[in-house]
């Protein structure tokens, strides 16, 4: 199935250059492209479609962007600018540089996947498998509460999530150390 381009949303109309913005800001065919493939990632991710807007333009630009530029060129509210970039500095995914002879923060894209990928397990992923352990842990004490009956069908399920967590344990170190982080 063809992901939805960018391009199909009334708001975001797309300059007919393929590479050079327009000079209404327009989002151009090439941008739409890589910013949909960004949104369809984001959709594996379960995060929000324009954090995926956002970092899919700053990735294509050929220049920094600074806020108003991606709540122009995007069709975001300031807010949802706002925490798109906080999110995606806070990831690791953009970086603030100086534009000269401008006041405004700017923003590029940090391109590196393997620092991405290690920041996102570690930030994202690890608080995670540390709160599911707790929750196992609780889990396992209920069963031991159950009548016997539930307890010899619930049981063998319970062991298998605690056996897929100590896995989970065991391989992401191993990831980890394989991405640098």
């Amino acid at each position: 199935m063809r992901p939805v381009l960018l391009t199909k949303r009334p708001k975001s109309p797309v300059a007919n250059d393929h590479a050079t913005p327009s000079a209404n800001g327009a989002v151009t065919e090439m941008e739409a492209e890589v910013i949909s493939l960004f949104v369809q990632l984001s959709r594996v991710l379960g995060q929000p479609r324009s954090f995926a807007e956002i970092y899919g333009l700053l990735f294509i630009s050929g220049r920094p962007l600074a806020m108003d530029d991606l709540i122009e060129r995007l069709h975001l509210s300031k807010g949802s600018a706002s925490q798109g970039l906080k999110f995606l500095r806070n990831a690791g995914a953009i970086r603030m540089v100086y534009a000269p002879g401008d006041r405004r923060v700017h923003y590029e894209a940090v391109a590196e996947l393997r620092n991405l990928v290690a920041r996102f397990l570690r930030d994202y992923v690890v608080p995670e498998l540390d709160a599911s352990e707790a929750r196992l842990q609780h889990i396992a004490g209920m069963v031991k509460q159950m009548p016997a009956g539930e307890r010899e069908r619930i049981a063998p399920r319970v062991t298998m999530l605690q056996s897929w967590e100590k896995r989970t344990r065991r391989f992401l170190p191993v990831v980890l150390k394989l991405l640098g982080g």
